[in-house]
């Protein structure tokens, strides 16, 4: 459905390890982009796709990043236990709670997540889905 997804960040470095500790633990893996003439970017993928792909970049404009009101980005885990650690890692780097691991049965029968910041205030959700089984 997605070819990428994008954040804002005013701090590439910090931003960089709050996503390396939050997606690594997830099976995700950080790959060296070269830029398009834009400015610098960490990015993200699963280790046998190229595509989709998650970013972080300094704003193109130049002017200060900024999280949109009402938008956040959520990640698939492969288990509770990798929510947890993805949870637990991303405050050890600068995130900030949103809403501790646990199970959110409204959502579905199986569903565990956490909610967190990231350093520069964009809101991520991390999730297992128990209850999701995609055969069609």
């Amino acid at each position: 459905m997605f070819s990428h997804v994008t954040v804002g960040t005013n701090n590439l470095d910090k931003a960089a390890a709050f996503y390396d500790a939050v997606l690594i633990p997830l099976g995700l893996c950080r790959r060296t982009v070269t830029p398009d003439g834009g400015p610098a970017a960490a990015c993200w993928v699963m280790p046998d796709r190229t595509l989709p792909r998650f970013y972080v970049y300094s704003p193109y404009d130049r002017m200060p990043a900024n999280p949109g009101n009402g938008s956040m980005l959520a990640f698939s885990a492969p288990s509770q236990e990798a929510v947890d650690a993805a949870y637990a890692a991303g405050l050890h780097r600068g995130g900030v709670d949103e809403g501790a691991p646990g199970p959110r049965p409204h959502y579905g029968d199986g569903y565990y997540g956490a909610y967190l910041r990231d350093p520069d205030g964009n809101k991520i959700h991390i999730a297992h889905r128990g209850d999701l089984h995609l055969t069609e």
